[in-house]
């Protein structure tokens, strides 16, 4: 059978290179690989050209990200001059009732509240990632009904405490924060019941480790009650902005400036569960103890913590299963940054000597707001049983 091909045709030929061989010699369309060579020798040939062309494109697109850089300049600088929100009525009535103490220069912020008279037990609260001790708010009045002396503190960095920059936050520092102000109230001597939540489980996982091997300044710890922290780094899940601000150097300090109500609701909404769900009003409260003291500028430095977590894993996960401290667990199961079961079984297979509330199945990262009847149930239960 005989090949007819038109060279004008485009529908028979289409590459314009071959189009100019069928001219020459038709016979050549019937070996593909030669066209394929002379179209690669054409190509070499054209390579000054497509690189003179590939130069500018790269030239046009530089100077498109310099331009998009510049605009974006006056757009942060606006947005960094935007009052923090103010203080809704709640976290004004917090603040006011609390006190402050002067830790290495910073002004650590703590609530303290007398509770059971003729009582001597004291229970330490320490609160999460990026939250506050306002936190513990729906389960405080509970608490004072059974301790003598109930203390709260917003870690350095945290709401209404100081947020120095640039500043290399740590847990080793939170500690010391934490053995301070149990030294500023006069507690020195004095057995301490801690309750914690995520990041503050870190902490107290650093202070027990001090307690146990005796260390200056150390606080001496009654029991310990931990609540959804990611103490294993195996089975910690980060949000993804928490990943990306820890990890892009010398971006994340940009990235922290452009954090706005609607990229942090966004994200923080999706450790709670559909039915648990915190108000409106609840997020802006979250928020405004965030932006108090330009606290979104130092995120990126705090959540240096998830990367201590990892480097310091044997000394603090060593602590929790060496320890002879009373301990207890109070986990609420659809958390997604500890999930469940790999969480639950990895601790009950480490932790042996702790026992372990699971909360109802709708509860997630932060069980004493998601569920504080259940979790105050849990936990007195807990320090009730020695």
């Amino acid at each position: 059978m005989q090949l007819s091909i038109d060279p004008a045709d485009d529908s028979s030929v289409r590459d314009p290179k071959c189009r100019l061989i069928a001219c020459i010699s038709p016979h050549l369309l019937t070996q593909p690989r030669h066209c394929d060579q002379v179209q690669d020798s054409s190509m070499t040939r054209e390579s000054p050209q497509n690189e003179s062309v590939s130069g500018a494109a790269r030239r046009a697109s530089w100077e498109w990200w310099v331009h998009v850089g510049l605009l974006c300049i006056p757009l942060v600088a606006v947005y960094l001059h935007i009052p923090p929100p103010e203080l809704s009525l709640a976290l004004n009535t917090w603040r006011s009732s609390g006190h402050f103490f002067t830790f290495r220069g910073n002004d650590i912020f703590y609530k303290e509240s007398f509770g059971v008279v003729g009582s001597s037990d004291v229970l330490l609260l320490l609160h999460g990632f990026p939250t506050s001790s306002y936190d513990w708010y729906k389960i405080w009045d509970s608490l004072t009904q059974r301790f003598n002396r109930v203390i709260a503190l917003d870690f350095l960095g945290f709401g209404f405490s100081d947020k120095p920059r640039p500043h290399r936050y740590s847990i080793f520092e939170q500690a010391s924060v934490v053995e301070a102000l149990i030294a500023h109230i006069g507690l020195s001597e004095q057995r301490i019941n801690i309750l914690s939540h995520d990041y503050g489980d870190t902490v107290a996982l650093e202070l027990l480790y001090r307690s146990d091997h005796k260390r200056t300044g150390h606080i001496t710890i009654n029991s310990l009650c931990l609540s959804n922290g990611g103490i294993f780094p195996e089975t910690h899940y980060p949000r993804f902005m928490h990943k990306v601000l820890k990890d892009s150097g010398f971006i994340s300090p940009v990235l922290t400036c452009l954090i706005n109500f609607q990229l942090f609701s966004r994200g923080i909404r999706g450790v709670f569960r559909p039915y648990t769900q915190p108000t409106e009003a609840e997020f802006w409260d979250m928020w405004t103890g965030i932006r108090f003291n330009d606290g979104n500028l130092v995120m990126d430095s705090i959540l240096q913590y998830i990367n201590q977590r990892l480097k310091h894993r044997d000394r603090w996960v060593g602590a929790l299963t060496l320890t002879s401290t009373p301990l207890h667990m109070i986990y609420g199961p659809l958390d997604p940054v500890n999930p469940h079961p790999q969480f639950t079984h990895l601790y009950l297979k480490l932790v042996q000597r702790s026992t372990v509330s699971v909360l109802d199945e709708h509860v997630s990262h932060y069980p004493q707001l998601e569920d504080p009847t259940g979790f105050i149930k849990s936990y007195l239960s807990f320090i009730n049983s020695f």
